[in-house]
Parts: C-alpha cells; structure tokens; sequence
C-alpha cells in the first residue's frame, strides 16, 4: 500500500509546484510584468535626473551672476535695453 501512496504524493507536489511556477506570486508572466514595470521606472529616473541637472546647472548660474537672469528676461520676456532695437525674425 504504501508504495503506492509515495509515489502519489510526489506526483502531487510536483504539480503543486509547477502550478506556482505558472499561476502564483513568483510565476514566471508576475516576475515578467514587475521586471516590465521597474525598467519603465528606470527609464523615467533617468529622464528625471536629467531634468534634475538642468536645473541644479540652471540654479547654480541664477546665484553665479546676473547674466543668466538678463538672458532669461530677454527670451521669456522680451526684455530690451535702453537705446536698443529689438529686431524679431520669425522662419519662414
């Protein structure tokens, strides 16, 4: 009798296991789509300090001089000097 059960038993737990492989927390589609998710999360931290640089270079050259501050009136602002012509030219 007993050599009967053994063998269903093993044959049991081996398809337990396997259903987890295929269906549980650490199956194999689970550990694609969260392998998925953190290269998509890596790819916006890059983006992120990226755009982290710009500013922290941006900032340092607000506190370096007025230089910066003067271009930045000029694009965003359309700052002119006095005695100055401001002369737009738009691409065709």
């Amino acid at each position: 009798m007993i050599h009967r059960v053994v063998p269903f038993v093993l044959i049991v737990l081996l398809v337990v296991i396997h259903a987890q492989l295929w269906v549980g927390r650490g199956s194999l589609p689970n550990v694609t789509a969260l392998q998925r998710k953190v290269d998509q999360q890596k790819a916006a931290n890059v983006q992120a300090h990226l755009v982290n640089e710009q500013l922290a270079s941006e900032v340092q050259d607000l506190r370096a001089g007025l230089g910066m501050v003067e271009e930045r009136a000029r694009i965003e602002l359309g700052m002119v000097k006095p005695n100055e012509i401001f002369v737009q030219v738009t691409p065709r």
